[in-house]
């Protein structure tokens, strides 16, 4: 039997058990109690859009092949000591120890969906051995306005078939406003629009599965 998808949020698991009914568009801005930084590559854009400084005239609609990639989740890498790496380099810089750091990332980072591929408009979800997937079109977007005073913009895809507990909605992060190659996101899944755009504490992250550990503690030190 396929799986059901479960993400963690805080105290609360989100189980995907819904099919997909009509497309919307939203575009509200919300407040958030969220000042996460990231160590993160940026290979195209303004280092300010990257950081959360923007104009709403600036934001794009973007399509989901700008995520079209084969994707690994970084949390094993934090769990085995791959990262600790960048956990120093944010400790030199930030006001936490590279302990402190680890702990925060081990609950924005975790998820037991370890890969992720994205292709002709339809999203697979693999957990070890099993898959589930789904089929998914734009939503909209959402602007979120953080406890530190920057934004970030949710890209909105919502499901119109495939397995059956697939997630209803995804949303994607990943520091960009108009239409750019993904190089990396953080990914939030569920059945309800609205409580996903209240998770800010757990934001499973994903690069391309063709980089190992040491060329993605390259791109986090580089931004």
């Amino acid at each position: 039997m396929p799986f059901a998808i479960t993400r963690h949020i805080g105290a609360l698991a989100l189980t995907s058990l819904l099919l997909c009914g009509t497309q919307a568009l939203a575009q509200d801005s919300k407040s958030k109690d969220h000042d996460h930084s990231h160590s993160h590559s940026q290979a195209h854009g303004s280092d300010k859009v990257y950081k959360g400084y923007f104009e709403d005239s600036q934001i794009q609609e973007r399509p989901l092949s700008d995520w079209e990639n084969d994707w690994q989740s970084v949390y094993p890498y934090l769990l085995e000591g791959t990262l600790d790496p960048v956990m120093a380099h944010k400790a030199e810089h930030g006001g936490k120890t590279a302990e402190e750091y680890r702990q925060y990332y081990q609950i924005g980072y975790k998820t037991d969906v370890d890969r992720i591929v994205i292709k002709d408009g339809s999203v697979s979800f693999f957990r070890g051995n099993e898959v589930l997937k789904g089929d998914y079109v734009p939503d909209g977007y959402e602007i979120l306005t953080y406890k530190a005073g920057n934004r970030g913009v949710r890209y909105v895809f919502k499901k119109t078939g495939g397995d059956e507990a697939a997630p209803e909605f995804i949303q994607f992060s990943d520091h960009k406003i108009a239409p750019e190659t993904a190089d990396h996101y953080h990914l939030y899944w569920g059945d309800d629009r609205a409580a996903l755009l209240e998770e800010v504490t757990n934001w499973p992250t994903y690069y391309p599965s063709s980089l190992n550990g040491s060329e993605i503690v390259q791109e986090m030190l580089a931004h």
